[in-house]
């Protein structure tokens, strides 16, 4: 962009990485298919690009507009969410130790205790919530916190301006998952090291491509490291997925406000139907981490769960009965998903089995609200 002027958010997700090509005067940047680039006559790369698996135009550019997003020097985009954060994890050495929130998604929670702890990481899984808590589980070899906040799935809400600093106090890094607030929260901004996407969320918004990030504030060393990784291991992105995921990103600023607003109007309503047992949404004045979301978030996200009263079988049940919300596991896409989330996480205790988790899309908030009546009827 050539403005120097403070721009919006709105603005800056439109053009952030996009640039008119040179080449033909094109607006919608083009997609780099080539796997290798041409060397000059001495044996240099004048482009800057050598190997697909190191750099690619088309994936620079997303890591540009994800950089420039989230208020990031620079980014390292993914071929999955998972396949991010475990460049994170590979940075660190054997008897390096991990602090983890309990309440997280389940896929990061296996690759933490089958993957890496296997390969000697030492991790101490913790209610993220409770400072004391964390500051007990503090060892010498302590190197990253790790933060989701809203949480997966009870939307547990962590404070992570005051985990970055006992991270910081502890000489450790903070890493927060900003898989389900993007662009509503800013954690770079609140103090975290480095952020974490599953970019075929909210930010590829379509649920139609696969990808993850990791974005970090300065040039520090696990962040070289987690660049250096991404060219060694190779679980990088085609130029198709990071050409997807970087045109869903122009419209993320007003789709993540109408997917809060409709998710807001939708906890409201079900907090106070006689089936429902128990609203989990941070909009909510009632919800326990109410204050805090409301301080580090400027608008909620569009992801809720309930509990129903009758537990396993009665939720099943109406995940069964809706029209309009599809069963189907993944979120941030613009059509409305409802999940029975234990029934995916497995032999979980800590999830309630009468829980269900509400991916709110763009559809109309009282046809939403409609089909879930009917299906709770």
């Amino acid at each position: 962009m050539k403005s120097k002027r403070k721009i919006r958010i709105e603005t800056l997700a439109v053009h952030a990485g996009h640039a008119i090509d040179p080449a033909t005067g094109a607006v919608s940047p083009p997609i780099h298919l080539s796997t290798t680039f041409e060397r000059d006559a001495e044996g240099g790369y004048p482009h800057g690009y050598v190997y697909a698996r190191s750099a690619n135009p088309t994936r620079h550019a997303l890591e540009q507009g994800l950089a420039a997003l989230e208020g990031g020097q620079d980014a390292a985009a993914f071929g999955s969410g998972l396949a991010a954060s475990s460049a994170i994890l590979q940075a660190l050495a054997p008897g390096d130790h991990v602090i983890a929130p309990i309440d997280v998604y389940h896929g990061m929670t296996k690759l933490l205790r089958e993957v890496f702890v296997r390969w000697g990481l030492d991790v101490s899984f913790v209610d993220m919530t409770n400072i004391d808590e964390i500051y007990k589980t503090v060892r010498p070899r302590t190197k990253l916190f790790w933060l989701e906040t809203p949480s997966n799935p009870q939307l547990k809400i962590t404070d992570i301006a005051r985990i970055a600093e006992a991270a910081h106090a502890a000489g450790a890094i903070c890493v927060s998952d900003n898989t389900w607030a993007p662009v509503v929260q800013r954690p770079l901004e609140l103090g975290a090291d480095l952020v974490v996407h599953s970019t075929t969320k909210y930010l590829g918004g379509h649920s139609d491509v696969t990808g993850g990030a990791v974005i970090w504030k300065t040039e520090i060393g696990i962040a070289n490291r987690v660049r250096e990784i991404q060219g060694m291991t190779g679980a990088v992105p085609s130029p198709f997925d990071c050409w997807l995921v970087h045109r869903g990103m122009q419209t993320l600023p007003w789709r993540m406000r109408a997917h809060s607003e409709n998710a807001l109007k939708i906890a409201i309503w079900l907090s106070d139907h006689p089936r429902v047992e128990t609203v989990h949404y941070p909009g909510l004045a009632s919800h326990a981490g109410h204050e805090i979301a409301a301080r580090q978030m400027n608008a909620f996200s569009g992801m809720l769960s309930f509990e129903v009263k009758g537990g396993r079988e009665a939720a099943l049940g109406v995940a069964a009965k809706t029209a309009i919300f599809i069963r189907a596991t993944s979120l941030g896409g613009v059509e409305s998903l409802i999940e029975h989330r234990a029934s995916i996480k497995g032999e979980d205790p800590r999830t309630p089995q009468g829980l269900l988790r509400l991916s709110i899309g763009l559809e109309h908030p009282d046809d939403l609200i409609e089909d879930l009546a009917q299906a709770l009827s």
